[in-house]
């Protein structure tokens, strides 16, 4: 029959006890009962040795569901062969000086085997989930503090929850304490979940996102372009986190020779939210920066809490310079995301969009350099073989020849047009000849140089006189001749019944007074 050895080093004293276990099996093959013990709880001021008989049986290998016909063994303790390490104190130490994994086990026992801490109903928001191959983690946090408490969900009792964790909800968890000394932290282990309903904290969240969004913080038209090239970049972060180191490397690594301002803050905590809108007012009050970096590496939700406050969003999204945050994980969102110019979620995402990387940069001029003298080649190209053709052409219609011919057309031309014009101007001299002799035979003043004259009455107004019929006895009238003018009175009129037999008698006695005016044609009287 197996036997199993506890040996413990309990205020000082090595104690031997003996220990009953419910056993279904005499022998285990195989097994190592002393390494499959996973915990036993030592209360210091009793002089005994307290195990959990079903964890010793899970340890074991063991059924542990009832323990109907399994009989109770008194084992030796010093029956079993373990090897005993050397738990001894060193001397000259207190009285009652305990062992950091006496101080561990005594805490693990007081959570541990409390009963008040046994399968408890804990109520309280669950506000952040993570998963993974063993279960499903979150955190109970208590919605009118920030107290909370981390839980855990093994995939062996998921399957069984009437509720699945969700990220903002109330609910109620059936649970028992666990603590692990390795790490010095404790959580508790959940049976069962059962929604309490929407949680109070992600209402006030949907709350303030929704009267921050009515007032149109979070409006994409809103938003601000980012410079291309900045060269003075201010970063809004706590100067110990490891999110100001992050932001260094990769700003030097992607852009060396950039002005970088802190503007320190705290990132977590109740003094958060005035302490980083503080610190933005200083960035806009120094007016150097270009852009700003608002930056916290990740966290449970909680710890992120400062950034969905009101007065962080408001100094975001009303700050005059382009503000880039990167708060947290991928998978976080805040609403300090939600109204920075660009959400970049991790301080290394955005120190990668504030500036370009030179080498990419240096890449791409390579690039286009390349393309353009491509495009160049290729024009060159083009036109080359264009000009190749037009001299394959040039060469196929003889332009000299075509040049002799058009002379000789020309000249041909040349002749035709002097002929018409030749032509065009002896006609126009004949033409131009006898209207001149027209003209001479017209002209009024020949007329009179020939023994004619024009009797105008006195007054300019009545005109040539063409008859006698027009004049009085006594009237005045200018006679024009060839030579001069004269002005003559009427003496008397004669009617003549033919006009070619009677001469014009008497003649108008004339007085002196001549003049050279020219008569017009219609002026004319035979």
């Amino acid at each position: 029959m197996n036997s199993i050895g506890v040996r413990h080093d309990f205020e000082g004293r090595w104690s031997d006890r003996f220990l009953e276990v419910a056993m279904k099996s005499a022998d285990q093959p195989g097994k190592t009962p002393a390494k499959k013990i996973k915990s036993a709880a030592y209360q210091p001021g009793f002089d005994a040795l307290k195990v959990d008989e079903a964890e010793l049986l899970r340890a074991l290998g063991l059924e542990t569901a009832g323990f109907d016909g399994i009989t109770l063994e008194t084992l030796r303790l010093d029956a079993f062969e373990v090897e005993e390490p050397d738990r001894s104190l060193p001397p000259g130490m207190p009285p009652g000086t305990l062992t950091v994994e006496s101080v561990a086990l005594y805490i693990k026992s007081s959570l541990e085997d409390d009963p008040n801490l046994q399968r408890i109903w804990v109520l309280g928001e669950i506000s952040s989930v993570s998963r993974s191959a063993k279960g499903t983690y979150f955190t109970l946090q208590d919605p009118e503090s920030s107290q909370s408490i981390a839980c855990v969900v093994w995939n062996s009792t998921a399957d069984r929850l009437q509720t699945k964790p969700q990220q903002g909800e109330q609910v109620l968890v059936l649970a028992n304490i666990k603590t692990y000394g390795a790490q010095s932290k404790y959580q508790l282990q959940v049976i069962q979940i059962r929604s309490a309903g929407e949680g109070l904290q992600a209402l006030r969240y949907q709350q303030l996102r929704d009267r921050l969004a009515a007032e149109g913080l979070f409006d994409p038209e809103n938003k601000q372009r980012l410079p291309s090239h900045p060269q003075t970049i201010a970063v809004v972060t706590s100067p110990n986190a490891a999110a100001w180191g992050d932001i260094q490397t990769t700003l030097l690594q992607r852009y060396p020779g950039l002005t970088v301002l802190l503007s320190p803050a705290t990132v977590q905590g109740d003094t958060a939210p005035p302490s980083i809108a503080k610190a933005i007012d200083r960035v806009i009050d120094d007016g150097r920066a270009e852009v700003v970096i608002v930056a916290r590496g990740g966290g449970a939700v909680e710890d992120l809490a400062c950034f969905n406050d009101e007065r962080v969003v408001r100094a975001i999204a009303t700050c005059p310079i382009p503000v880039i945050s990167g708060i947290g994980h991928d998978r976080d969102e805040s609403l300090a995301d939600l109204a920075a110019d660009y959400a970049a979620h991790t301080p290394t995402a955005a120190a990668e969009t504030v500036v370009p990387d030179l080498t990419d940069l240096a890449m791409q001029h390579l690039q286009r350099a390349i393309l353009a003298q491509d495009i160049m080649n290729a024009v060159l190209d083009r036109h080359q073989t264009h000009l190749q053709t037009l001299q394959r052409r040039l060469h196929l219609i003889r332009p000299d020849r075509q040049l002799d011919q058009a002379q000789e057309k020309l000249h041909w031309l040349k002749q035709q047009m002097i002929q018409s014009i030749r032509s065009h101007l002896i006609k126009g001299q004949t033409t131009h000849d006898r209207l001149q002799t027209k003209l001479t035979a017209l002209d009024p003043h020949a007329v009179l140089e020939r023994g004619y004259a024009v009797v105008r009455a006195e007054l300019a107004d009545q005109g040539v006189v063409r008859s006698v019929d027009e004049l009085a006895i006594g009237q005045t009238v200018e006679i024009q001749l060839g030579q001069g003018r004269a002005i003559a009175q009427i003496t008397e009129i004669c009617e003549l019944s033919r006009r070619a037999s009677t001469p014009l008698s008497p003649r108008p006695k004339f007085q002196t007074g001549f003049d050279s005016a020219q008569p017009s044609t219609q002026d004319l009287v035979g």
